[in-house]
C-alpha cells in the first residue's frame, strides 16, 4: 500500500513542474472530462500518446507510475469485469444466468480499462509535479469568485491540501501497521471472507488512533503559529501565468478538437 503515489510530490525542474499549477490542476480535471468523449480505439490512442508526453516531459520514469498503479489494479479489474459480463450487445460468445460474453462487453471492458489508467496516470502526474501547497494555492485562486457568494474558500483549499497531503501518509502507517500484524503471527488475505473481515480490525482501530493524534499535533502548531484563517494573510510564492501555461492549454485545445473528429 505504501507504493501508491497519489498525493506524493517528487521535486523536479521539467516543464511540467514549472507550470502554473492553476493551470495544472485546471487541465487535469478538464482532461478527465474530455476522456469521455472517445469512444473507439483511435481517440484512445490518441489519449494514451497525449498522456504518454507528459509523463516523458515531466522527466519522472515511466515504471514509476506502473508500480504506483499496481494498488489499484483490483479496483480497475472489478469495474473492467462489472463491464464485460453485465454489457450487452453485438456477437454472444457465451452466456448463463445474468452473466454474459458478448462483442461489445469486451470492448466496453477495454475501454474502460484504458480510462480509469488514464485518469489515474493524469491524476498522479499532478500530485507528482505539484505540492501539496501549490495545490492548496491553485485552488484557492480557482475558487476566489465563489467569494462573493460567501463561500469560505481558502478554509475550503486548506482541508483539500491536508487531506491530499494526508494520503501517502497514511498509506505508509498502514503498511507499517500491517508487517507488526505480520511479525504477530497475522494473515492478511488468508482464510474465509469472515476470518479476513476480522484481520482488517486490528489496522482499522491503531490506524484511527494514530489519524487523530496526528490531526491534533497539526491543530495544535497551527495555533501555536499564530493561525486565525486565510483573512489578511499574504503569499511568500506568487504564481505568475507565463507563455507555456498559454501553450498547454492550446495543446489541450487541439486535443479536444481532434477526439471530436475522430470520435465522429
Amino acid at each position: 500500500m505504501n507504493k501508491l503515489l497519489l498525493g506524493r510530490y517528487i521535486n523536479g525542474n521539467s516543464l511540467i513542474h514549472r507550470m502554473d499549477p492553476r493551470s495544472k490542476l485546471a487541465l487535469s480535471f478538464y482532461f478527465i472530462g474530455i476522456i469521455f468523449l472517445a469512444n473507439n480505439w483511435q481517440t484512445y490512442l490518441l489519449l494514451i500518446a497525449f498522456t504518454f508526453l507528459g509523463v516523458l516531459l515531466s522527466k519522472i520514469k515511466l515504471s514509476f507510475f506502473i508500480r504506483g498503479i499496481i494498488p489499484l489494479v483490483w479496483l480497475i479489474s472489478f469495474t473492467v469485469l462489472l463491464q464485460v459480463f453485465f454489457t450487452n450487445g453485438g456477437h454472444v460468445f457465451w452466456h448463463w444466468g445474468p452473466f454474459t460474453l458478448s462483442k461489445y462487453g469486451l470492448v466496453n471492458g477495454v475501454y474502460v480499462f484504458f480510462r480509469f489508467v488514464l485518469i489515474i496516470v493524469m491524476s498522479t502526474l499532478l500530485t507528482l509535479t505539484t505540492s501539496p501547497l501549490e495545490i492548496s494555492d491553485a485552488m484557492e485562486s480557482l475558487l476566489k469568485p465563489l467569494k462573493c457568494l460567501k463561500v469560505p474558500v481558502y478554509e475550503i483549499s486548506l482541508m483539500l491540501s491536508i487531506a491530499l497531503r494526508f494520503v501517502p501518509t497514511l498509506m505508509d502507517e498502514t503498511a507499517k501497521i500491517m508487517n507488526a500484524q505480520r511479525s504477530r503471527g497475522v494473515n492478511f488475505g488468508e482464510g474465509s471472507l469472515v476470518e479476513q473481515v476480522k484481520a482488517v480490525i486490528p489496522i482499522l482501530i491503531p490506524l484511527f488512533v494514530s489519524s487523530f493524534n496526528r490531526a491534533e499535533d497539526l491543530a495544535t502548531a497551527m495555533e501555536a503559529r499564530g493561525y486565525k484563517g486565510g483573512e489578511g494573510r499574504t503569499k511568500f510564492r506568487v504564481h505568475v501565468w507565463k507563455l507555456r501555461d498559454t501553450m498547454t492549454i492550446i495543446a489541450f485545445a487541439v486535443l479536444t478538437i481532434a477526439l471530436i473528429i475522430l470520435k465522429n
